[in-house]
C-alpha cells in the first residue's frame, strides 16, 4: 500500500476520503506542520486509490479497515499514533479507535461520514458556499483521485450499505483529545449526524464552518487549521 511519510517523531496517520488520495490531506495539512516539528506525517492512498492497487480479498468496508490498519500497525510497531480522518476516513479512524483506543493519542474528524444509508443522513437544504470555490477545489484534487481511482473496486463495495458500512459499529468512549470539524452546506454527510457521536468523545471540540461543503477546508481554511493546531496542542500538552 502506498503512502507519503513527511518529517520524523509521533507517527499521525491521514486517512483520506473514499476514492481519495495522500495528495489532498497532504496539501491541506502540511502547512500546519512547517513550525511545529515532532511530528512524523504519514499519508495514506487505501487499496484501489492513488498509487496503491485494488486488493480482490477486500470485499467490503471491513477488508479495507483491516488493510489501513495492518499498514499502520507495520509503520507505528508499538509507538502510539494520532489519526485524522476524511469522511470516509474517518470511519476508517474510529474503527482504528475501537480495536485499540490506548495506543492512539488522538483523533481528527474531518467532514465525517456517520450514518452510511445515504437517504437516512440529515442534510442541509440551505446551499450558500460560493460554488466556484467549490469546483475549483473538486477539480483540483477529487477529479484527479477518481481518474486514478480503481472505480470498480471501490463501487462495489460501495453499492451496498451491508458492504459499506462497518459489521461492528465503530462508537467508543475514547478520553483522548478529539475534534470534530464539519461543514454547514456539506450536502453529502451533513453535520447534523456527526453530533450524534459526540457523547463518545469527552475531549473533543466539535465545529461547524459557515460556508463549507464536503471538501472542507475552503474559505474556512485559517479557522480550520486553528482548530487543528488546537487539537494538537491538546495532544502534546494532555495535562495543561
Amino acid at each position: 500500500m502506498y503512502y507519503e511519510s513527511v518529517g520524523s517523531g509521533r507517527p499521525i496517520f491521514f486517512l483520506p476520503s473514499w476514492g481519495g488520495d495522500a495528495g489532498e490531506g497532504r496539501d491541506v495539512h502540511e502547512p500546519i506542520f512547517a513550525a511545529r516539528p515532532g511530528w512524523r506525517r504519514i499519508y495514506v492512498d487505501p487499496p484501489g486509490t492513488g498509487r496503491s492497487t485494488a486488493d480482490p480479498s477486500i470485499t467490503d468496508q471491513d477488508g479495507m479497515l483491516s488493510a489501513v490498519a495492518g499498514l499502520i500497525d507495520s509503520l507505528a510497531g508499538a509507538e502510539p499514533f494520532a489519526l485524522a480522518g476524511t469522511s470516509a476516513g474517518g470511519l476508517h479512524a474510529r474503527g482504528i479507535v475501537k480495536r485499540d483506543p490506548s495506543r492512539v493519542l488522538g483523533l481528527l474528524l474531518r467532514a465525517p461520514g456517520t450514518v452510511i444509508d445515504r437517504s437516512r443522513r440529515t442534510l442541509p437544504t440551505d446551499e450558500h458556499l460560493l460554488p466556484s470555490a467549490a469546483r475549483e477545489r473538486q477539480h483540483r484534487y477529487y477529479d484527479a483521485a477518481e481518474a486514478a481511482a480503481d472505480l470498480a473496486f471501490l463501487g462495489r463495495i460501495q453499492a451496498d450499505v451491508s458492504t459499506y458500512g462497518l459489521r461492528e459499529d465503530p462508537s467508543i468512549r475514547f478520553e483522548r483529545p478529539t475534534m470534530v470539524v464539519t461543514g454547514r452546506q456539506d450536502t453529502t454527510a451533513g453535520y447534523a449526524d456527526a453530533w450524534a457521536i459526540i457523547e463518545d468523545y469527552p475531549r473533543a471540540t466539535f465545529a461547524v464552518l459557515d460556508q463549507e461543503d464536503h471538501f472542507l477546508p475552503g474559505p474556512g481554511a485559517a479557522v480550520y487549521r486553528a482548530l487543528v493546531e488546537d487539537w494538537l496542542d491538546r495532544i502534546e500538552h494532555p495535562d495543561a
